[in-house]
């Protein structure tokens, strides 16, 4: 069998299983390469160049047994690899922490494109926040996408900061990022020139239908209470406080943009385009945020 057969057919079951997916890949086709080419210990990009290759039987049996773990225990891929990529950025993530997938990291990653993020900043962005860090993906790519600036990425769990040491370690970022303990905004000072962050914002409702790989993730990082809002209330209020004259906040809210504006009616707000679409983040400045 070849690899691309090989690939094919893990999909198949992969989709016969019924797994979910969403952290990290779409599709079966693209999970299957991902568990199979990490088994044999090929990078992402040998799929193309290696498909015809033909595998021996123990190749074969063990990418066969990681699909295997994958469905019967309805883990996300990344934890099984121990490893997940956001804008191409390799970064280690265990159970301790979600999965990485952010689009604030594709608009800190192409901010130089017209309409996304630089547009709201300037060259008196130096100190940045990343709020609910989780492993830290965030504060990475704003470090490596910004050179000139320092970056506090804060999070509640001790677990999460942890994962996001060896991350921040990894990327030899430790000179301009710091790790700390916050509850939300409670432990940060600023005054930060730009705000990211992914909250927990999934409403109630929702967590509990969440599929099996969701709630292998620690709910601590996904539940926001009964519309979702909870905690993106107290952000929002306490920001303004932790925000240098010209800042913006940039925050993530997924699915919740309905439940954001019975929240907020009164919110002054740029939906920022990602690819999926301009009603997944929100940015609003610190005037906004004092007006609400």
């Amino acid at each position: 069998m070849t690899l691309i057969e090989l690939v094919q057919a893990e999909a198949q079951r992969l989709k016969e299983a019924g797994v979910s997916f969403g952290h990290g890949t779409t599709n079966a086709f693209d999970e299957a390469a991902w568990l199979v080419l990490w088994a044999l210990g090929l990078p992402l990009e040998a799929l193309e160049p290696n498909a015809q290759k033909t595998l021996g039987d123990e190749q074969l049996a063990k990418a066969r047994a990681l699909v295997t773990e994958r469905i019967e225990t309805r883990r996300p891929a990344a934890y099984l690899t121990r490893e997940a990529w956001l804008q191409n950025v390799p970064f280690y993530v265990d159970e301790r922490v979600i999965v990485p997938r952010s689009f604030i990291a594709e608009l800190l990653a192409d901010g130089e494109q017209e309409g996304t993020l630089d547009a709201w900043l300037s060259d008196r962005t130096q100190r940045v926040l990343d709020l609910c860090t989780g492993n830290g993906s965030l504060a990475v790519i704003a470090a490596l996408a910004y050179p000139e600036v320092t970056v506090d990425a804060a999070d509640i769990s001790d677990d999460a900061l942890a994962v996001a040491r060896i991350n921040v370690d990894r990327h030899r970022l430790g000179a301009r990022i710091t790790l700390l303990k916050s509850d939300l905004l409670d432990g940060v000072r600023g005054p930060y020139d730009l705000i990211v962050c992914n909250p927990p914002y999934v409403n109630a409702q929702s967590m509990a239908a969440l599929p099996p790989e969701y709630r292998a993730e620690p709910a601590l990082a996904l539940a926001g209470g009964t519309d979702g809002m909870d905690l993106v209330r107290r952000i929002l209020r306490d920001a303004p406080a932790r925000m240098s004259p010209e800042a913006v906040l940039v925050l993530e809210i997924g699915h919740e943009r309905s439940n954001f504006e019975r929240a907020f009616p009164r919110a002054e707000v740029a939906w920022l385009p990602t690819s999926a679409g301009d009603d997944q983040v929100l940015l609003m400045t610190r005037d906004a945020l004092q007006r609400l």
